[in-house]
């Protein structure tokens, strides 16, 4: 096995859903760098690979720029070196972005063995459209930057993906209501898990439902596209007319977007048209 960077995708909660691959990178490894060591050695002993002989190292977002140079020297030693998060796929709202960029820089040897994504497994259960979708991070905690954030990625016209957790899923919900208004909103949580579970609906809806039955677990929470809600989806060109008969262009369109939560770009195309048409 060549010397190098390994990025390692790991169970995201099916102990049985490790890869073959993973399992013997992980059996060959030098040294593994992680989230938790205690949380990575405990995924070893899990799955019957000796933690003897092997170096563990913590890195996280407050000491990623500092030890990455140390990493990928150990790899150019001729060192078989692994990165892996606590659970799933690596670097996705986690660190180890600067490793691989430094490591990429630097022509060291780096690939990555494909695996669990939260993510994606959401996206799969929730039968919201996937042939076009934007994953989005974790939603802010503060009340207006988590407002500002869920505005400004409700003009992407795709289906969103956000991870949050169980504690705040009733706040973000409630901040969806009036941004993503009637558009289809999903939760799933636990993935692969024993009480693996999808709720589709709403934001309005599934604030009720969660205010009654709290959550837990780890949440994935999306929208449809703009496009994809029926209310949405319905001949606004009346309406724009008579606000193009009062307003500029630009007032007229932003009126619409904010009214029925549709995407910019749809009602400007759709503005000029009428606008040429008289």
């Amino acid at each position: 096995m060549e010397n190098g960077i390994y990025l390692v995708a790991t169970p995201i909660g099916n102990m049985g859903d490790i890869t073959l691959r993973a399992l013997e990178v992980l059996q060959k490894a030098d040294l593994i760098a992680c989230e938790d060591t205690r949380v990575s050695k405990k995924l070893c002993t899990l799955l019957n690979i000796a933690t003897k002989g092997k170096t563990f190292i913590a890195v996280h977002d407050h000491n990623e720029s500092e030890l990455a140079q140390k990493i990928i020297d150990e790899a150019v030693a001729g060192k078989i070196v692994v990165y892996m998060s606590d659970a799933g796929s690596p670097l996705i709202s986690d660190p180890g972005y600067k490793l691989a960029k430094a490591a990429r820089e630097q022509g060291v040897y780096l690939t990555t063995l494909p695996g669990a994504c939260a993510a994606i497994c959401a996206l799969q259960l929730s039968g919201l459209p996937s042939n076009s979708f934007m994953f989005c991070g974790f939603i802010p905690n503060k009340e207006k930057a988590r407002i500002d954030f869920l505005s400004k990625n409700s003009q992407v016209d795709a289906t969103l993906i956000f991870y949050e957790r169980a504690d705040r899923l009733v706040k973000s919900l409630t901040a969806m209501q009036n941004i993503f208004g009637q558009r289809e909103v999903a939760v799933a949580r636990e993935i692969s898990k024993l009480h693996e579970t999808c709720h589709n609906g709403t934001a309005t809806e599934l604030v009720a439902y969660f205010e009654q039955n709290p959550p837990k677990g780890e949440i994935v929470l999306m929208v449809a596209p703009s496009g994809d809600s029926q209310d949405e989806t319905a001949d606004y060109s009346a309406e724009l007319r008579l606000e193009l008969a009062h307003n500029n262009l630009k007032t007229a369109v932003k009126n619409i977007v904010e009214k029925y939560n549709l995407n910019r770009n749809e009602v400007y195309k759709k503005a000029l048209e009428l606008k040429n048409n008289g």
